[in-house]
């Protein structure tokens, strides 16, 4: 299932987020569920880019990347 980005920022629902559906007067409500706190969802996504880097930037070339990203 696909939920919005704008629900997701909104929310803070993370990769890997558990929710529930229930159904409450008429409507199927999402609830996060606490079984994982954000930290845990955030460590998880780091988790999946860490190694993704190229190895031949040195460290002052990621730093002038990123730099150049701010800049925009």
């Amino acid at each position: 299932m696909t939920i919005p980005q704008w629900v997701r920022e909104r929310y803070g629902l993370m990769p890997q987020t558990d929710v529930e559906f229930t159904e409450r007067d008429g409507m199927v409500v999402l609830t996060p569920l606490a079984s994982a706190s954000k930290h845990d969802r955030a460590d998880l996504m780091l988790a999946g880019l860490r190694g993704s880097a190229q190895k031949s930037l040195t460290t002052d070339e990621i730093m002038q990347l990123t730099r150049a990203y701010e800049d925009d």
